[in-house]
């Protein structure tokens, strides 16, 4: 088969690299296309995936959007009108979705509860199926426009998945002349505020001075993993002693949790790939979670943290022997095959119905 991936932000790279992985092993062609943005085409280069590069983000005003939504479509159409893909993927792209949608490519989007927006209120009626963890309420995707028999609500997150392959690399923590005999934390802020987000700030604020409480630890050692420049800056004038502040995007994020003995954030996807390799992951954040963060919480595989008394401060046992529930990607590459097998067995009855005069079944979307 052919199979059209969409990839718009880096974090989707470790999650399609195991799917695409499977699907090229097991004879299928897989064509790549990317946003720039976010370092995506840095994470596609370390994994080895090669792909159709897009133009980059457009952030800013609702003009601004759909300029930037008219224009990838554009690319999209142009790179993938030519594909005859047989199924696509991708996840939480209006314009992915368009264009498969135009194409009459049967899709499967991947949608996380912490990023669902009205947005996706459009992506979710052009698909054919959604992918969400079945923690999130089915009630939550019905207002967003997606009926129960589209949902594809599979069992445990995301990052349990595309972490089931992980080698975790040695030296990761040596590379950043981090004293391995320290307890090492790795701090992930959250995503910066934008306008009057007074949470998002006061979560950099707690994390904040937390930091500065561990700081006061000899033993410890804090890697700040920030999202952007700007967020690196406040952070390391904040001057806590000791602090190791990589300068741009760390390709490593999963070697460097695996080696680390905890990780302290706001939540979001650290914490999880956190959770998923059996590192200890606490959050700052007070705000009420997302529905797999709020499972996780109740599960006690995250843990909210107001002071450094609140974090296990020990080198911690091997991950992998902590790890709850390794999940094998190769259940998405079956969904996604299916996926195709049932357009295609659709699209055949119904020349066969048109043949004999008969009336073909609804569409499929």
């Amino acid at each position: 088969m052919r199979i059209w991936v969409d990839i718009t932000d880096a974090s989707h790279v470790v999650f399609f690299a195991p799917l695409v992985r499977r699907l090229e092993d097991a004879g299928h062609t897989v064509t790549i296309t990317a946003r720039r943005f976010a370092g995506a085409d840095l994470v596609l280069r370390r994994y080895g995936i090669g792909g159709v590069l897009t133009i980059g983000h457009r952030g800013g005003s609702f003009g601004t959007r759909t300029v930037g939504l008219v224009n990838r479509t554009a690319q999209l159409l142009g790179s993938a009108s030519s594909g005859r893909f047989d199924v696509a993927a991708g996840s939480h792209a209006s314009d992915f979705a368009l264009t498969a949608w135009l194409l009459g490519i049967p899709q499967m989007t991947f949608l996380d509860d912490e990023r669902l927006r009205r947005g996706n209120a459009v992506n979710v009626r052009l698909v054919d199926e959604v992918a969400v963890p079945d923690a999130i309420p089915a009630a939550a995707l019905a207002t967003l426009g997606a009926p129960p028999g589209k949902l594809f609500r599979y069992p445990g997150f995301k990052e349990e998945y595309y972490l089931y392959d992980f080698s975790p690399d040695p030296h990761v923590l040596t590379s950043l002349g981090v004293d391995r005999r320290h307890v090492v934390g790795v701090v992930r802020p959250a995503r910066p505020a934008r306008g009057s987000d007074a949470a998002a700030s006061q979560d950099e604020e707690a994390l904040g001075g937390l930091m500065r409480e561990l700081a006061r630890r000899r033993h410890v050692t804090l890697v700040l993993v920030a999202r952007e420049a700007g967020q690196r800056a406040r952070f390391v004038a904040l001057g806590v002693p000791g602090l190791i502040a990589p300068q741009g995007p760390v390709l490593d994020g999963a070697g460097l949790i695996a080696a680390a003995d905890f990780v302290l954030g706001a939540s979001g996807v650290m914490a999880r790939e956190a959770a998923a390799l059996g590192t200890p992951a606490y959050t700052v954040s007070q705000r009420p979670p997302a529905a797999v963060d709020a499972a996780l919480l109740a599960a006690g595989r995250l843990r909210r943290a107001a002071s450094a008394e609140d974090i296990d401060l020990r080198k911690k046992v091997d991950a992998r022997t902590a790890q709850v529930a390794p999940r094998d990607p190769g259940l998405f590459v079956e969904r996604l095959l299916e996926l195709a097998r049932r357009r295609s067995r659709r699209a055949r009855l119904g020349r066969l119905a048109g043949d004999s005069g008969g009336e073909g079944p609804a569409p499929f979307i």
